[in-house]
This record gives structure tokens, sequence and C-alpha cells, in this order.
């Protein structure tokens, strides 16, 4: 990879980037190191270096109810205790 530095400005929702920067800082590099290990891997890769998924249609229609708070219901912890323990069997 070359050497050459260029600048380049993005949009990224503030929340992600404040809580990436401080995984970041954490692992001791900085936001444009990080985003040049992803350039990197992609370019090598060439593919993005994590997994991406489609949601199948019955997931999206699921999610689509919980979005519009259809067909849910309080959850019950009792009952969900009960049903984890059965599961273990």
């Amino acid at each position: 990879m070359s050497k050459i530095k260029e600048t380049t400005s993005i949009k990224v929702d503030k929340e992600a980037k404040n809580e990436a920067k401080m995984v970041f800082a954490q692992l001791g590099m900085s936001m444009g190191e990080a985003v040049n290990i992803f350039l990197t891997q992609v370019a090598l890769t060439k593919s993005i270096p994590f997994e991406i998924k489609i949601p199948n249609e019955e997931t999206q229609q699921i999610m689509e109810e919980v979005l519009n708070n259809k067909n849910t219901a309080p959850l019950d912890y009792k009952e969900l205790s009960v049903e984890e323990s059965h599961s273990k069997s």
C-alpha cells in the first residue's frame, strides 16, 4: 500500500463516532489509523471485513411489527425463566 496520505471528508453518526473514538483510544490508535486499517482490509480482501446480512422475510416482518408496537406483550420474567430452564433440559 502507498504511504501517500490523502484527506477524506465523510459524514458519520455523531454518537457512533464518539463511541468508536473511545474504543480506538483504548486500543492506542487514532480514528484515522482505524479507518486506514478498514480501507486496507477492503482493498486486500476485495470485501467488507465483517459479515453483513440482509434479514430474511420472517425477520423483516418481526422487526417491522416491533417497530410498530404490534404483536408485542410485556415480558413476564417468571415465564421466561421457566422457558429457559426447559430449553436446557
